[in-house]
This record gives structure tokens, sequence and C-alpha cells, in this order.
């Protein structure tokens, strides 16, 4: 697997880790329950958009790498090639 692969692996695993220590939190809380349901609510509304905010990027950064490699494919292409006499 190539170092660029890990990074979204491990930012599955780092969100994924923040909701259970989060819930675990929310277990030992003394709130009552409304108040907490609420909490809940609001914070998995904030991880939504967080990982949709991470979504997008990884999105925008595999275009550019996408349109890079195109780029390269085509110089390599395009160049003349070498005759060995």
């Amino acid at each position: 697997m190539s170092e660029e692969g890990t990074g979204g692996a491990f930012i599955i695993g780092l969100l994924a880790g923040a909701a259970v220590g989060i819930a675990v939190g929310f277990l030992y809380a003394p709130k009552s329950g409304e108040q907490t349901r609420a909490l809940i609510r609001d914070k998995a509304v904030t991880t939504k958009e967080r990982a949709e905010d991470i979504i997008e990027e990884a999105k925008e950064r595999a275009k550019k790498i996408i349109a890079d490699a195109r780029g390269k494919a085509a110089e390599i292409t395009s160049e003349p090639k070498e005759t060995v006499s």
C-alpha cells in the first residue's frame, strides 16, 4: 500500500475513535437524558459536516493527482523516441 493510500484509512480511524470516545463520555456525563440527546445530535451533525469536508478535500486531491498523471503520460508519449544504432 502506498503512503498516500493510508491517509484516508487514518482519517476514518480517527473519526471512528472520536465517535467512540464521545459516546463513552456521554454515557458517563452527569446530564439529563434530554440534554445528552441534544448534545449527541449536535455532535453528530458537526462530525458529519467535518467528514463531508474531508471527503471533498480528498476528491479534489484525487482529481489533481489524476490530472498530473495524465499530463505526465502525455509528455512521455509525445517525446521523440531515441533510436539505438
